[in-house]
């Protein structure tokens, strides 16, 4: 199982936790086949609605990728994102600013947000274990591991 960081809006993040899917990188398939069924993904919100600069800055939703591969989403117009089928865990929004210090890929980096650039990074467990604990679903994470 690894653990990945996922970035996108909260409102992103919302339709896709009621669909039960997760997409990165405006729907492009290769970071999605970096992942593999069992993986957990966090999702970092920096803004709250997509294309504005209402600032959130919090994980928003954490779930363990289902079986399957990537596979082409149903949107309106010609978009046609790349998925993966996610369960969600029942998790509450957290704020990053307090974990900053006790993230490993965050501790003593003035410009930590570089690395959500990217749209999908890889992260220690040790690092998800610390997010699923802000986010109140440090049990559900717990139950994957054995």
């Amino acid at each position: 199982m690894a653990s990945w960081i996922g970035v996108a809006a909260a409102n992103h993040v919302a339709r896709g936790r009621a669909e039960g899917f997760m997409q990165v990188n405006h729907g492009k398939a290769a970071p999605l086949r970096r992942i593999r069924p069992g993986d957990v993904v966090a999702y970092y919100s920096p803004v709250e609605v997509y294309g504005t600069r209402s600032p959130l800055q919090a994980f928003t939703a954490m779930g363990r990728v289902r079986l399957g591969e990537p596979y082409i989403g149903v949107m309106a117009g010609d978009f046609t994102p790349y998925r993966r089928d996610v369960v969600w865990f029942d998790a509450h929004p957290a704020p990053i600013a307090p974990l900053l210090d006790r993230l490993e890929f965050t501790a003593g980096r003035a410009n930590w947000g570089y690395a959500f650039r990217f749209g999908l990074v890889a992260i220690a467990d040790a690092d998800m274990a610390v997010i699923a604990q802000a986010m109140g679903c440090a049990a559900e994470l717990a139950a994957l591991a054995g």
